[in-house]
């Protein structure tokens, strides 16, 4: 190394270069300890209580253990556990879970309109961070009804999210009923739109204005059930949805166990994915890390 003619004693540039050489070491400690995290994941066992009225219910396990098991192996250092719509209203199994890893995981919650306070604040200690509308196949809520206005009303006052699954075009009309609201809102699996159109569908294309309100995320997740040709989707999605929302509003989540996809998806095939999607490694690491306030990890 050359040591300057001019300028700085050979003390103050060995100094020079041990501080840089600090910085550089500080910096990458600091990527290296960004989190990791999975927003979407379910775990569940058959002597749970299935919900009346489900569309499906799985013949199989899918434990807290064996999800653990799929963090470790994959790097991922957290992850948000998502009530299946199979277990309905029930949380307790999603809340022994949480109260299980000490603050490893989060949780979105399905509940009753008209739950008490108190139930909200149970689950807020428990590490509960939203709730989810999963609306594929039901009739969509009257937001304006006074039974959802004091639900989101207490969303809102414990600092929750919305997480909604249903197609883009009914997402269009929702979403702007919930930022009425001042609500967080986050969309599941791409926000579906029709596996037909895909990025042309009008639905997404109103979806893809949502993003200028700094108060909507989207989860780049599950890309398969978005139609057959769905990682083909995915690839055209993302650069819209980051132009649109910029990469710290969009999530990712492994969708384990894959329910009614199981023959075909694994944790390690839809986390390679994502390297697929997302080649760049410190926009990756940012989707990544960007759940950390948003589920207030």
């Amino acid at each position: 190394m050359t040591l300057p003619r001019r300028g700085l004693t050979r003390r103050q540039f060995g100094a020079g270069v041990a501080s840089f050489a600090m910085a550089t070491a500080t910096t990458a400690r600091s990527e290296a300890a960004l989190p990791t995290i999975d927003t979407h994941a379910h775990v569940f066992h058959r002597g749970l209580k299935l919900a009346p009225g489900r569309r499906y219910a799985p013949d199989y396990d899918a434990p807290l253990s064996l999800y653990l098991e799929q963090l470790d192996r994959n790097g991922m250092t957290n992850g948000v556990l998502v009530q299946p719509s199979f277990l309905g209203t029930d949380n307790s199994y999603l809340v022994d879970c949480l109260k299980r890893t000490g603050g490893r995981l989060r949780g979105i919650a399905v509940v009753d309109p008209v739950i008490p306070a108190g139930e909200l604040g149970e689950l807020d200690r428990a590490g509960v961070a939203g709730i989810r509308l999963n609306l594929v196949g039901q009739p969509l809520p009257d937001l304006a009804s006074s039974e959802w206005k004091g639900l989101l009303a207490g969303v809102k006052a414990m600092g929750w999210q919305v997480e909604i699954q249903r197609n883009a075009a009914d997402l269009a009309v929702l979403v702007p009923q919930l930022l009425d609201h001042g609500i967080t809102v986050v969309l599941d699996h791409y926000a579906l739109p029709d596996p037909k159109l895909g990025v042309t569908d009008p639905g997404f294309q109103s979806v893809l204005k949502l993003g200028a309100s700094r108060n909507v995320w989207v989860k780049v997740s599950a890309p398969y059930r978005n139609g057959p040709a769905g990682e083909n989707f995915a690839k055209g999605a993302y650069p819209l949805l980051r132009s649109a929302y910029g990469s710290d509003r969009l999530l990712w989540g492994s969708d384990w166990p894959h329910t009614q996809f199981e023959a075909t998806q694994t944790y390690a095939k839809n986390r390679q994915f994502l390297d697929t999607l997302i080649v760049d490694k410190s926009e990756r690491a940012q989707v990544l890390a960007s759940p950390r306030p948003l589920f207030r990890f």
